[in-house]
């Protein structure tokens, strides 16, 4: 639940944010009447990533076998890279969004384009949205429960799409810097699983050989199956009997992605201001 719930979280409130970024533009530029475009594109990115959700689901359903362990291997590696690119992207591109997101509706509202409003504002949802599903299409291959983890998803969607709304008006104040920094870090732990995991599946085909097929073995300790164990796979990946490569990918990922993360930066990480408010 916890996982599915910061996925959603994490990517709604970033839409949310950039969306709320273009509003407080158009409106102090007295551009109120861009609204509803910006409007439009963002439905339609929401109703283009439900059907794209929909359509892997349904193509992962058609599978069985090997090629059902491959494709879901192959999905866990695709949503750890994406997951960790735009983490990192994040942390890089929030110095300058504001300004360039500003640049962008400047240009859209010189040209008298309706179009390029629309398409701003649908690029921007859509690239969260596919995001969003894969991770959780992944996620779900380890979740603890489906019921739990739907839960959290929705919880999460709802709570970013309430707390952006109130970041805009003025009404909540948040220090986002902390939070994609907290968020960031729990995200890097739960990429690394989703990597253990995707070498797990390609195990299972003989894809790639596991070379030590259980490295360690702490059932006895915490087993998969309790609740705790449940709970630690679905967020952080727990194995209780990894393989050696399992293992490694995991511990390198995870050393590899916490020292450039934490790496000095050269300038503030800050998305600037909306409507007076640090976000």
């Amino acid at each position: 639940m916890l996982g599915s719930l910061l996925i959603t979280l994490r990517e709604g409130l970033e839409a949310a944010l950039i969306i709320g970024i273009i509003l407080a533009y158009l409106d102090r530029t007295g551009n109120r009447k861009g609204f509803k475009h910006v409007w439009v594109g963002t439905t339609l990115a929401v109703a283009l990533s439900i059907a794209a959700g929909a359509a892997i689901y349904l193509i992962a359903g058609e599978m069985s076998g090997a090629a059902e362990e491959i494709f879901e291997g192959l999905a866990m590696f695709l949503a750890a890279g994406i997951l960790t690119w735009m983490i990192f992207w994040m942390r890089k591109q929030a110095v300058n969004i504001k300004a360039h997101l500003h640049a962008q509706v400047q240009s859209a509202l010189t040209s008298g384009s309706s179009l390029a409003l629309v398409l701003l504002a649908f690029f921007i949802v859509i690239r969260e949205g596919i995001e969003t599903v894969l991770f959780l299409f992944a996620a779900t291959r380890v979740a603890e429960s489906p019921a739990l983890f739907t839960a959290g998803g929705l919880l999460g969607l709802v709570m970013a799409v309430l707390l952006g709304w109130s970041i805009y008006k003025g009404s909540a104040h948040l220090n986002l810097r902390a939070f994609f920094n907290v968020t960031s870090i729990v995200l890097i732990v739960f990429a690394a699983g989703l990597l253990a995991h995707g070498m797990h599946e390609l195990h299972e085909t003989n894809v790639i050989p596991p070379i030590i097929e259980h490295l360690w073995d702490i059932n006895h300790i915490v087993p998969e199956q309790s609740v705790l164990g449940r709970f630690l796979t679905a967020l952080t990946g727990y194995n209780a009997n990894p393989s050696l490569l399992e293992a490694v990918v995991y511990g390198v990922y995870l050393v590899a992605a916490f020292l450039l993360y934490f790496r000095p930066a050269g300038k503030r990480v800050t998305l600037g201001t909306t409507k007076g408010v640090t976000v």
